[in-house]
């Protein structure tokens, strides 16, 4: 059987991967595949389908500036907004002749005497000479290691999964996990279930969402003046990057953001020793901030009860907690978040026989969250320290797109064979990160979060302005670089 080959080979079609075709038919590259192991395009956007499923960044600013929109139905655009919105970048700038659906890459090595990436998937072989790496880290479930969870008999599902055939009406449900996604699905259940209980290991801090429908004449207005969309767009920018104040300067910044969700939390919840129960005990940023106007209300309901002490065991039917109360309860739901490395990440195999999430165990590390040393004619999006506490997810990604797309212009110009970079470089750029990550609220503000390590150090966030972060990808710097012939 011959192996195809492909001059690049980007994994994953949601928002990294789509951008990047985009911008590489722009740059005159057409030989590359985008591999996708799902059946449609989205990343996390098609794979998670949860009631309430929306973005917490306002849509203006989560999109592509390339591709602006000014039909939003509403400030937060839903999940099935978003998807329809990526399927028409996609159709519009005609890259689905690129995409390999139900495509999973099974294995990708780096073959160093030939110079070429070997790609195994579940329809064959292929080689390519460059590997772009656009897998999300918000698409893979995970569970929280409980004493006799194989033991329960009722349904039980993660977010991510959502039973949709499951009818919740009436039933007892147990929702462990108090992050993002939990907020958003949990006042969509609760006028329905008959008892909700809510298991919390820290309060989050929620902050007011002032979420609300786009009127036709405002549509209209974007839609008429390209102008005026951009200074929205520039408006949400910068409310967001203020968060930066409070991690990157000095977390005194914190008190008006963390008054804010006091006067939230007093002013939608009346029982006392519920707010209590919902009162943060660390600075807000150590963990991700949560925008939302419904999830306070939802859980002052009759029929809600929120839970901060430790689950001992899950037996068939219930949850004992560590006090000996036991919980009956029908279905289980998972609110637990996602794995913080991608299960690709240990199938991408670099020169010395190491995997991107072995390195990442030993220490997260690259090159501007892009490059990884070790790892020729490899590149990345949202890399480790390529992504923000304080910005878009989309800001990063298009800073990281146009950098990789003007690293391979370059390859091209000088004819080069590999680029990779150099090892005193990424070394350089991890003190940095070190150094200015030593005294942020990530680290010094009292939680635990998918934002640190286990030992407690910055598990990728990039310590520093996305302005910063975006004037220094602008160019490839080739300098940084081995480049061979």
């Amino acid at each position: 059987m011959s192996t195809e080959h492909t001059h690049i080979a980007v994994v994953g079609a949601g928002f990294g991967g789509l951008g990047l075709a985009v911008k590489l038919r722009e740059a005159g590259f057409t030989d590359f595949v985008v591999l996708e192991r799902a059946a449609d395009l989205g990343g996390t956007w098609q794979a998670n389908t949860y009631p309430g499923c929306a973005c917490d960044v306002p849509s203006q600013l989560y999109s592509y500036s390339f591709a602006p929109n000014p039909d939003w139905s509403r400030t937060y655009g839903k999940q099935r907004e978003i998807l329809d919105y990526l399927r028409g970048v996609a159709t519009e700038h005609d890259v689905l002749r690129h995409i390999r659906f139900e495509t999973e890459v099974l294995e990708a090595r780096w073959d160093d005497e030939h110079s070429v990436w070997r790609i195994e998937t579940p329809h064959g072989r292929m080689t390519a000479d460059f590997l772009i790496s656009a897998a999300g880290i918000f698409a893979e479930a995970k569970y929280p290691e409980l004493p006799g969870l194989d033991s329960f008999e009722g349904k039980a599902f993660h977010s991510l999964h959502w039973d949709h055939e499951h009818d919740l009406t009436g039933e007892r449900v147990a929702v462990i996990g108090t992050g993002a996604s939990a907020v958003q699905f949990v006042p969509e259940i609760q006028p329905k279930v008959g008892k909700l209980l809510v298991f919390q290991r820290s309060a989050p801090w929620i902050v007011p969402r002032m979420d609300r429908a786009t009127g036709a004449l405002e549509r209209s207005l974007l839609r008429r003046i390209p102008l005026a969309q951009r200074a929205v767009r520039g408006g949400w920018y910068a409310a967001i990057e203020s968060f930066g104040l409070i991690s990157l300067v000095d977390k005194r910044f914190r008190h008006p953001y963390e008054a804010l969700g006091r006067l939230q939390l007093r002013r939608q919840v009346r029982d006392s020793a519920l707010r209590r129960k919902l009162t943060p005990d660390y600075v807000i940023g150590c963990k991700r901030a949560i925008f939302s106007d419904a999830y306070f209300p939802a859980l002052d309901q009759s029929n809600v009860e929120v839970i901060t002490a430790g689950i001992a065991e899950v037996r068939p039917r219930s949850i004992v907690l560590r006090d000996g109360t036991e919980h009956p309860v029908d279905t289980l739901i998972f609110g637990t978040g996602f794995t913080p490395i991608p299960t690709v990440y240990e199938r991408y195999v670099g020169r010395d026989g190491l995997s991107v999430a072995e390195l990442y165990h030993k220490q997260p590390q690259s090159y501007l969250g892009v490059a990884i040393s070790g790892f020729p004619n490899f590149f990345m999006t949202l890399g480790p320290f390529g992504a923000a506490g304080n910005q878009s997810a989309i800001y990063m990604i298009e800073s990281q797109i146009a950098y990789i797309v003007d690293a391979l212009r370059t390859v091209r110009r000088t004819g080069a064979r590999r680029v990779e970079v150099r090892p005193n470089v990424q070394e350089k750029f991890l003190d940095e990160m070190a150094r200015r990550s030593s005294n942020s609220v990530w680290l010094t503000g009292g939680c635990k979060s998918y934002y640190t390590t286990p030992d407690g150090l910055n598990a990728g966030l990039y310590p520093n302005w996305s302005f910063e972060y975006r004037s220094r990808t602008a160019k490839f710097d080739t300098r940084s670089y081995e480049v061979a012939q």
